[in-house]
């Protein structure tokens, strides 16, 4: 898949999950920031790797999604 259609997939899955995270739940696990700016910082380095061609062997913005939710690791650029 091209990187610019997984920058698309990708940005629609963590707009979409940050729609729907619970504000009292993100508060338990993430204090300090909206689940808006923690999905928005997470979306970016996400993006960044896309572009690095970290993901070149993910076949979905999702696929994408479901792996740095198991481990964030894979991200270069992340420190939250």
């Amino acid at each position: 898949m091209k990187r610019s259609e997984l920058i698309s997939q990708v940005k629609e899955e963590y707009a979409n999950i940050a729609a729907h995270e619970s504000q009292q739940h993100f508060h338990q696990t993430a204090a300090g920031i909206t689940p808006g700016v923690y999905y928005e910082n997470l979306q970016a380095a996400v993006i960044s790797e896309i572009k690095n061609g970290t993901f070149d062997n993910c076949r979905s913005g999702a696929e994408i999604a479901n792996k740095v939710a198991a481990d964030k690791s894979i991200l270069s650029t992340w420190n939250n």
